[in-house]
């Protein structure tokens, strides 16, 4: 079936603003939403089923459903702000995924939220910047529909790639189809490296940190403050097997695991 979304009773927002933040890079973007959801108290208004998505189920308690994203709405200091949430997009693997259904899953979601008032969308995800991300601390790198957003971004640390680049997946796409049809917004990215698959919370803390200082949100930092002390802990005890090896002369892997 092609991309839906079902919401559960009928919507209304004004001027309202979409957070995205879907499995990618690091799940840089996926821990930083779910982050801010547990720290919200947000309530479910959609379900987004797409024949894009793995073809799977889950199962819970035996119980099976389809595997599906979620839509949440929260209300901050009488302002409107959604999240977009879930395990799946469609896949970036050519042998998996096609082209168009990227296309039809963005172009489905953008038309979807701006019918229920969502005028700007801000898309979370991860930037690989390979071993670099061992040795210093994870920044944000930003693109955006327009200057004015650009500089918006990066009035609060946020930094633009001056090369050219592609942003791919849910997180440019759902850019430049809402850009068409007359909507702003951002890709905001956390320096990362490709090969934590298992998630980089140090990227996701500085990224909530950035949401945080641009609009105000009330967050409890404690837990992923805690768990990217854990992942640069071990970021430095790879850089010394790393310098121990070389001090041997012996060859040794360029890449995290």
């Amino acid at each position: 079936m092609p991309t839906s979304v079902m919401f559960l009773k009928k919507e209304s927002f004004k001027d309202a603003v979409l957070f995205t933040g879907l499995p990618g890079i690091g799940l840089v973007g996926k821990i930083s939403v779910d982050y801010l959801l547990k720290q919200f108290k947000a309530r479910k208004i959609a379900l987004i089923f797409s024949d894009s998505f793995p073809p799977s189920v889950h199962t819970k308690s035996g119980l099976i459903n389809l595997i599906h994203d979620e839509l949440y709405a929260f209300k901050f200091d009488k302002k409107d702000y959604l999240f977009l949430v879930g395990p799946v997009q469609p896949s970036l693997d050519a042998r998996i995924g096609m082209g168009q259904e990227h296309h039809e899953f963005a172009a489905t979601l953008v038309k979807a939220v701006e019918g229920i008032g969502v005028k700007k969308i801000f898309t979370l995800a991860g930037i690989n910047i390979g071993n670099k991300r061992m040795e210093k601390e994870p920044g944000v790198i930003v693109a955006a529909t327009n200057k004015n957003l650009l500089a918006w971004f990066k009035e609060v640390g946020a930094k633009s790639d001056k090369k050219e680049g592609l942003i791919s997946g849910a997180a440019g796409l759902l850019l430049g189809i809402a850009k068409e049809r007359g909507l702003e917004g951002a890709c905001l990215m956390g320096e990362t490296n490709s090969n934590l698959i298992y998630g980089d919370h140090g990227s996701a803390k500085t990224l909530v940190e950035m949401l945080v200082k641009r609009f105000g949100f009330k967050v409890d930092m404690t837990d992923i403050v805690e768990d990217s002390k854990n992942i640069e802990s071990a970021f430095k005890q790879l850089a010394e097997q790393f310098e121990q090896v070389d001090e041997e002369d012996t060859s040794y892997p360029s890449y995290v695991r």
